[in-house]
């Protein structure tokens, strides 16, 4: 049976380090320990995990994706090694349990992983996080990495277990050493804070780097803060542009925004100056209303795209909606002549009514 899915613990380092910008925007993961999931494979993984070295490394320049695709087979029997994991796939959590229990009895630790997950996000049963823990340690026991991981999740977050973030960091350390990404980087966050591990900004930016170099769009955005501040390294503003460059383009809504801030600073790459407004509009869409204030800015000024009030005062409009005060963008919009305002409101309601309709399904 194959491992289940990750979840990675999403500290952002501006909340440790000072900020790399002026009014730099929270990251959607910026509290202590919030995940991102996604769905397993279906495929047997008999081999046992190979082990890596004590101190993570990994080629320089390496990245990716850390995200698993969802892979849905079409009408595959379930049956075989891999039958609980078919199952699961295809959404007959209940059938998944089941064979997943079978499979545990046989002294399979990934199928506890499995079971942890299925309780853990209340998959065709009663969410119970306390069962999911108990599966995810038994997995942990038997030798499971990704059992390993999720049961030192759990132990940070105090989620159906008593919060020990000491042992926390002593599992997170056991699946690092095999290469887990995730667990590097949430090892690395604790070395920083020093909770769970003896504050260490060097061992910190060790395994930060490495799951920065694994992919780990979080990470990347974090190890730019590391070497914008110095943190467990030497400054070095090339190489926190670099990283911030590509948590940007795997998407991460606070790297977008700072990254273009940075560019329009003159302190990014000089090849990524074009993709400005693209940065700024893709955190504008995500709801940062720094962003969308921003945004006026670059049509009222004509940076990177076409001059045009009425697109200012649009996105003036939006961000003013979300809050975002600015009493010289503000006098800008007063004094566009009447049709012109109006055009800008109902671009902005229209933009307004879009987000609603795409968070709402």
């Amino acid at each position: 049976m194959k491992r289940a899915h990750r979840k990675l613990l999403m500290l952002s380092c501006a909340a440790l380090c000072s900020p790399l910008l002026t009014g730099r925007v929270v990251a959607e993961n910026s509290s202590w320990f919030s995940r991102q999931t996604s769905v397993p494979k279906s495929e047997p993984s008999k081999t046992p995990q190979s082990k890596a070295p004590a101190q993570p490394r990994a080629p320089s320049g390496q990245s990716g994706s850390s995200e698993v695709e969802k892979s849905i087979p079409s009408m595959v029997p379930v049956s075989g090694d891999n039958a609980a994991y078919i199952a699961f796939d295809q959404g007959q959590y209940l059938t998944a349990l089941k064979l997943a229990e079978e499979e545990a009895k046989r002294g399979e630790p990934t199928a506890y992983t499995l079971m942890g997950r299925i309780y853990g996000d209340g998959l065709g049963v009663p969410k119970d996080d306390s069962k999911a823990y108990t599966n995810y340690a038994k997995a942990a026991e038997l030798g499971d990495v990704q059992g390993t991981f999720e049961a030192g999740v759990a132990l940070a977050e105090g989620r159906g277990v008593k919060k020990n973030r000491k042992v926390a960091a002593e599992l997170f350390e056991k699946a690092a050493l095999t290469g887990h990404a995730e667990a590097n980087y949430n090892l690395g966050l604790l070395f920083l804070k020093g909770d769970g591990k003896p504050q260490n900004p060097i061992r910190a930016f060790q395994h930060i780097q490495y799951a920065a170099q694994k992919g780990l769009a979080q990470a990347q955005y974090d190890l730019a803060e590391l070497y914008q501040t110095g943190t467990g390294t030497e400054p070095n503003a090339l190489e926190a542009a670099r990283w911030l460059s590509r948590a940007a383009e795997q998407g991460l809504t606070a790297a977008q925004y700072d990254y273009a801030v940075r560019l329009l600073q003159g302190f990014g790459l000089t090849k990524d100056e074009s993709k400005i407004p693209m940065l700024m509009r893709a955190a504008a869409d995500k709801g940062v209303p720094g962003a969308q204030n921003r945004m006026a800015y670059l049509y009222l000024d004509g940076i990177k795209v076409k001059k045009d009030l009425v697109e200012a005062a649009k996105w003036r409009l939006i961000a003013k909606k979300n809050g975002f005060a600015d009493k010289t963008l503000d006098t800008m919009v007063a004094k566009l002549p009447q049709a012109e305002r109006r055009k800008a409101a109902t671009e902005a309601s229209a933009w307004n009514d879009k987000i609603r309709v795409g968070e709402a399904q």
